[in-house]
């Protein structure tokens, strides 16, 4: 194994290679600047050159693309509320404040820093884990699956701040609305009305736009002025937030593993781990009161389990074929088309391929950072400009990057729909997370709640793993609301004793 992995090493030295490499983390950047692009897009876009390619030359610049989306998508999320692709979404919950209160560069290099060490560490993980991954993976059936969506879903009281009751309205909306199209286990289709555009379901990204996107573009707009309300320049704002991560190393270590250990599962996709990782955060910080308000913790927490969690789709995808996010499945495409068979094969016969990939993830992570770092100021500055001279081509984008999922004229329909939506909820200050969270999870609930019931009837409940995942999502439910109640008790005996000294 050890001569594997200096083997692999040297054969990504190649100068080719390693510019390949680049290439792709360049091409990964562009992508994830711009809102509702991801990895997946990037991959499609240089799928058509790959053909004739050396091998290792085409892996390495399509990892070179996984690994630098997950960075790059920070930079709309955090600088304009938008969110740059479906594993950046919760990264808009402190991230975009704190550009508000012109610490964007703070929050960029909080991010990047946060990426740059849950990548190395995804990387890591993918090479210890490499041959006991297998045992790792058979672990989790359908009904363990299944109760991960339910652990998702217990986060909604922990996203709804002090409004827990419009929170779980906006969740039971959000599966609801996630039921539309075609049934995932029945030959049926629920709510089409007859619209061929709708026997597909809702996109995530037209979703994740409507809800987040146009709501902010509208209400700056309304307000005038730049996206930072205060802050005349940057200073030194990306060496805080390299000190910020620092300083919440094991924060970072923590969430990392988290997005390395749900990145493995397949099924479990970037924005499933993100909003786990910031409900997780939220929910084990002794201060809440910054939360959703601009506290750096939120921009750590999640970015550094984006990042990590592409050491573990890989996971699956190598060791037994099986995609473990939709960019993974356009790259076990790749490996097909460069004759390469995913799977116990690949660990047997070629595993200086494997090392190639997990090398190629480490560097690539190390020159994405480097990258986004070197942009973070000047892009940054942007959040000064007057927002009317952005706005056309912010909202050129989020159409575009609507537009281009299925190019039906439904899509717009759909992003205005629910743009209002968003609009709407925002101004009578009901959460939005929720629901994307509910929809989210709509899906992947009812299949493996179908598939659990019809493998093992109702004798999956008392699995061991089901228990233990039950347990902890009473604990997080449980744990969330007394802490809520003892600090609403805490915070009016505070009111009352001020009250009295005045």
């Amino acid at each position: 194994m050890w001569d594997a992995l200096v083997n692999g090493l040297f054969i990504l030295l190649d100068p080719f290679r390693m510019a390949m490499l680049f290439a792709g983390v360049v091409i990964g950047i562009v992508v994830g600047i711009l809102p509702g692009l991801g990895g997946l897009m990037g991959m499609a876009l240089v799928l058509p050159f790959l053909f004739g390619m050396d091998s290792y030359a085409g892996i390495a610049m399509l990892i070179g693309i996984a690994a630098a989306v997950p960075s790059a998508d920070t930079f709309p999320s955090v600088l304009m509320g938008i969110p740059g692709s479906s594993g950046s979404q919760a990264t808009i919950m402190d991230g975009y404040p704190l550009a508000r209160k012109g610490q964007a560069a703070r929050a960029l290099s909080a991010a990047f820093t946060a990426s740059l060490i849950g990548g190395l560490i995804g990387a890591l993980a993918l090479t210890a884990l490499v041959p006991f991954a297998r045992p790792l993976v058979l672990a989790f059936g359908t009904p363990e699956l299944f109760m991960l969506t339910v652990l998702g879903l217990s986060m909604v009281g922990v996203l709804s701040g002090n409004r827990p009751l419009l929170g779980i309205i906006g969740a039971v909306a959000g599966l609801i609305i996630g039921t539309v199209g075609g049934a995932p286990v029945a030959p049926e289709y629920r709510f089409v009305f007859g619209e061929l555009y709708l026997y597909d379901g809702f996109s995530l990204v037209i979703v994740a736009l409507g809800l987040f996107a146009l709501p902010e573009v509208i209400d700056l707009l309304a307000k005038g002025g730049a996206i930072a309300q205060r802050g005349s320049g940057l200073g030194g704002g990306w060496g805080e937030g390299l000190r910020d991560t620092m300083r919440h190393k094991w924060l970072v270590v923590r969430h990392s593993l988290f997005g390395v250990i749900i990145g493995a599962i397949p099924g479990m996709g970037s924005s499933i781990i993100d909003w786990l990782n910031y409900g997780y955060v939220v929910q084990t910080a002794k201060d809440r009161s910054q939360f959703g308000k601009g506290d750096i913790r939120g921009v750590i927490a999640p970015e550094s389990a984006n990042n990590a969690r592409e050491g573990g789709v890989l996971m699956p995808t190598l060791l037994f074929g099986v995609p473990g996010s939709s960019a993974m499945a356009l790259f076990l495409g790749a490996l097909l088309i460069f004759g390469i068979q995913p799977g116990p094969a690949l660990l047997r016969d070629d595993l200086d391929l494997v090392f190639v990939i997990i090398w190629s993830l480490a560097i690539g992570n190390v020159m994405g950072t480097l990258l986004c770092l070197a942009l973070s100021r000047p892009i940054a500055k942007l959040t000064f400009v007057p927002f009317y001279l952005i706005a056309p081509i912010v909202l050129c984008i989020v159409v575009l990057g609507a537009y281009q999922e299925t190019r039906h004229w439904g899509d717009l329909l759909t992003l205005f729909g629910f743009g209002v939506l968003g609009w709407i909820m925002k101004r009578i200050e009901m959460p939005r997370p929720p629901l994307l969270i509910g929809f989210i999870l709509s899906g992947l609930a009812e299949r493996y709640l179908w598939m659990s019931y019809n493998l093992y009837d109702w004798e999956w409940l008392a699995r061991p793993g089901v228990i233990a995942i039950g347990v902890l999502c009473l604990v997080l439910v449980v744990g969330g609301s007394l802490m809520k109640a003892r600090a609403a008790r805490g915070g009016g005996a505070r009111a009352t004793d001020e009250e009295g000294v005045r």
